[in-house]
């Protein structure tokens, strides 16, 4: 783990490899640059008061944010201005039938990771 909390990768959405992350570091991976003004990006300045730290940052942008405690990984999605974020990366309780007809709920696989694969006709 970096202390300064390096991108693993440079695209939407970004990893970091540590919950420690530099304002230089997020600049870099995200292109939001923190200027007085707030979090500037193209033509676009989010204000942000006196909080300066990079997650919270995100999460004033708009971005999804996901922590994993066991890697101590993080990652941030894109902006999104418009609402149309996760609030969460978790799924809701789907319940589909399996091939004989019994019913399978998500939450049955709480902890597990899942691969859920769908098909449309059209």
């Amino acid at each position: 783990m970096s202390p300064s909390g390096h991108a693993i990768w440079h695209d939407d959405p970004v990893l970091f490899d540590s919950t420690t992350i530099d304002l230089d570091a997020f600049t870099a991976a995200t292109g939001w640059q923190i200027k007085p003004e707030g979090a500037c990006k193209g033509g676009i300045c989010v204000p942000l008061g006196t909080d300066r730290d990079p997650l919270s940052v995100a999460e004033r942008l708009g971005m999804a944010v996901v922590t994993d405690d066991a890697t101590g990984n993080v990652a941030i999605g894109p902006a999104s201005f418009s609402g149309h974020a996760l609030d969460s990366a978790e799924a809701p309780d789907v319940v589909l039938h399996d091939l004989d007809g019994n019913e399978v709920a998500l939450s049955q696989f709480h902890g597990e990771k899942v691969v859920i694969v769908s098909w449309a006709p059209y």
